[in-house]
């Protein structure tokens, strides 16, 4: 799964519309759509804002694990 459906998938799954989240991101919900729709990139300022609102892991919402669970990182010890 893409980030355009997870996002897509969570914002269904918080029974959120797109301009309410539009609205916590700040900006319109014009855009929020474009970024669903994959039309536009996301910033990663909204990624992060999105991982903090969804509680999720940001590799989650890129598709990279299908655990939504944020991980510890290891690797900077």
């Amino acid at each position: 799964m893409n980030y355009k459906q997870r996002i897509r998938t969570l914002r269904e799954n918080a029974e959120k519309t797109q301009t309410q989240i539009a609205d916590y991101l700040g900006t319109s919900q014009t855009m929020y759509a474009r970024y669903e729709r994959g039309a536009n990139e996301m910033p990663v300022r909204h990624l992060i804002s999105l991982c903090k609102y969804y509680q999720v892991s940001a590799d989650y919402i890129l598709g990279l694990t299908d655990n939504p669970e944020p991980q510890p990182d290891n690797t900077l010890k």
